[in-house]
């Protein structure tokens, strides 16, 4: 692929996911995707096979990129703890920061992207399938990681526990303004280092809760 065709391919895929993110994938044209990426609707066509392909696209462009990171973060993890499992804290920390910092370091980049994710994960028709499509080999790897910090856990307790654990990170990427009105403006749902600063210890709370695991720090 020539770079103007590169460069293109990349400009439709921006458009598509602002527009995706904004009004979902039944809200938005293909007529509307080129124009907003300033080409011609037959380039759609061209750089990707329907309107299902395009949104395909757009959903792995970022998710091999987040993957990477968080397998890279869980093994450095790992290697600070050859002897034993790191904490619960460790691996969710791992889990989660790479994403809260890239909204954090880069919000233009990523803020259309992690909402475009909120919102397929709390879709039924499209949540089940999506996500297990992009994420289950990286989810899997962190689950297996939480059975060794918490061998005791029963495997429905450790299921639940991810469940809430993707809600909570979701609902964060949604950037829903509902912390910002509650509190009056003390808390604000764009802070991402202020979630990234509670959510891992949040979180690994109520894994310790549901499998049993009295808190490290007791």
């Amino acid at each position: 692929m020539s770079r103007n065709a590169q460069a293109t391919r990349e400009r439709i895929l921006d458009a598509a996911e602002q527009l995706f993110a904004k009004h979902g994938f039944d809200g938005v044209t293909v007529r509307q995707i080129m124009s907003k990426a300033g080409a011609d609707v037959a380039l759609a066509y061209y750089h990707f096979k329907s309107k299902r392909d395009l949104f395909d696209a757009v959903l792995l462009r970022r998710a091999q990129t987040l993957n990477e990171l968080r397998f890279a973060a869980l093994e450095a993890v790992e290697q600070r703890h050859p002897n034993d499992p790191p904490s619960i804290e460790e691996i969710i920390e791992a889990f989660t920061r790479p994403m809260l910092e890239a909204l954090a370091e880069n919000p233009d980049e990523w803020r259309d992207y992690m909402a475009l994710i909120a919102q397929i994960n709390n879709s039924p028709e499209w949540g089940g399938k999506l996500m297990t499509r992009y994420f289950d080999p990286l989810v899997k790897r962190f689950l297996d990681a939480l059975r060794l910090a918490l061998p005791d856990c029963r495997e429905e307790d450790l299921y639940w526990s991810y469940h809430f654990l993707s809600g909570a990170l979701t609902l964060t990427f949604a950037e829903t303004g509902r912390i910002d009105n509650l509190s009056g403006g003390l808390c604000l749902s764009s802070d991402m280092a202020a979630a990234n600063a509670r959510m891992p210890q949040f979180i690994a709370a109520g894994f310790r809760a549901l499998c049993g695991k009295p808190s490290e720090s007791t």
